[in-house]
Formats: structure tokens, C-alpha cells, sequence
């Protein structure tokens, strides 16, 4: 995807917009799923907690060698591009759920490279009939744009943009979506979450309650179509 803000999400509408309405339902608990970002700080952890509750995992990475052998030995390791449809779609076949965890590894710059692989993401989800899906962004979205470039962060604006489309992509389908904005990621132990639907709970979130969340969330009727804030409990 290419261009400015406008042309990038009227792309990325036009991509979804033939999804047709559907009831959503999650009678089921999703125990085979797809880790986009796996092996990233909050995408390892994910892959973790879907280990320990034995779910069956695909870790989709471009570097296998970055996946810890302790995890690889028990996920199928998925090595493709998330840009490429071909490889997503490979990796979202027979999955019973969609995690996103994708990150722009330290790069500030304008880029679209997360709600395009979105786009990719969302159209194989489409094809193959896989419905549910959560997606990480950031607590920053919480805010409006134009009091979010005027503040303290304002460096971060460009993947505030991005995380945007993305929103803006899962709010357009018809996928059975949850959106999770995380605000610090830290790497403290695990004790258990506060989740708020429309707004931030908190300053920060242990990377293991998030993992959790991530590769759960879906199986929550109440969480479906939601924008989930989530902190460490207090």
C-alpha cells in the first residue's frame, strides 16, 4: 500500500467492503489459531500463553531463528511475508482464529506495512471463512489525532496513523473483531488485567496478561466489535 492517508484507507475500505453482514456468534472456543508477529515482544508472549493453554499454534515469522527453541518445538512455525497474500492465506487456512500482533520494529517513519498486511489478513480471513480476530494497537488511539500530534508523542504520529487504518480496517469488515490498545508494555510479572471497553484503564500492561488477552479475547461475546483497553490491575 502506498500513498497518502486518504487514498490508504479508501484502498483498504475498498479491499473489505464486500464482506456481507453476518450475525456474530462465538459459540465455540477458538483452540487452533495464527499468530501474525510472533516472534516481536508482545507476539512471543502470546505464543506463550497460547502454549500453556494448549492451543494448537501457528507462529507465522519472516526469521524462525528469532522464535525461542523452547516455543518452536511447539507451534508449527510458519516462515512467510505478511505483505504477501499468498503466504498469509497459506497460514490463516484451518485456523479457528486470527491473532495480530504485528509492531514497525523501532521505525518512526510513514509506513503502511501493518494495515497493509491487515488488508492481506482480513481478504484471506474472507476467502478461507475464518471469522474471529484479534489486533493489537496502541492506547494512544484512545486520543484524537489532532491533540495526539500537539503532545508529548507527537514523534510516534506516523504509527498512530497506521494503527488508525487498522481500526478503521477491522471496523469496516465484518469479521468478529476484537481491538486491543495496550498502553506500556511491561515486563513485569503476571497478575492479572482490568480490561475497559472505549477507553484506557491504565497506564500499563504486563506482556503476559496481554499475551492472554490476545489469543482469548474472541471467545468473549462482550468483547466482539470492541476497542478493549487493557492495564495491569491495580
Amino acid at each position: 500500500m502506498s500513498g497518502d492517508g486518504t487514498s490508504l484507507r479508501r484502498e483498504a475500505w475498498t479491499a473489505v467492503a464486500s464482506l456481507e453482514t453476518e450475525a456474530v456468534t462465538t459459540d465455540n472456543m477458538a483452540t487452533k489459531i495464527v499468530i501474525f508477529g510472533a516472534t516481536g515482544n508482545a507476539g512471543l508472549a502470546a505464543v506463550e500463553q497460547a502454549v500453556k493453554l494448549n492451543l494448537s499454534v501457528t507462529a507465522f515469522v519472516r526469521d524462525p531463528a528469532k522464535l525461542p527453541a523452547e516455543l518452536s518445538s511447539k507451534v508449527k512455525v510458519h516462515t512467510g511475508d505478511s505483505l504477501n497474500r499468498g503466504d498469509v492465506e497459506a497460514a490463516v487456512k484451518g485456523q479457528d482464529a486470527v491473532v495480530v500482533v504485528l509492531g514497525t520494529h523501532n521505525d518512526l517513519k510513514p509506513q503502511a506495512t501493518m494495515s497493509g498486511s491487515l488488508v492481506n489478513i482480513l481478504m484471506s480471513m474472507k476467502k478461507l471463512g475464518v471469522k474471529r480476530i484479534s489486533c493489537c494497537a496502541s492506547a494512544m488511539n484512545f486520543t484524537e489525532r489532532s491533540e495526539f500530534a500537539a503532545g508529548k508523542y507527537k514523534i510516534m504520529i506516523n504509527v498512530y496513523d497506521d494503527h488508525n487504518r487498522m481500526l478503521e480496517l477491522l471496523e469496516h469488515s465484518t469479521s468478529e473483531w476484537v481491538a486491543v490498545l495496550p498502553g506500556h508494555i511491561n515486563k513485569n510479572n503476571q497478575v492479572g488485567c482490568t480490561v475497559a471497553h472505549g477507553k484506557q484503564p491504565g497506564m500499563g500492561v504486563n506482556k503476559h496478561d496481554l499475551g492472554h488477552f490476545m489469543v482469548t479475547c474472541f471467545n468473549n461475546q462482550e468483547n466482539i466489535k470492541k476497542r478493549c483497553g487493557i492495564a495491569d490491575k491495580a
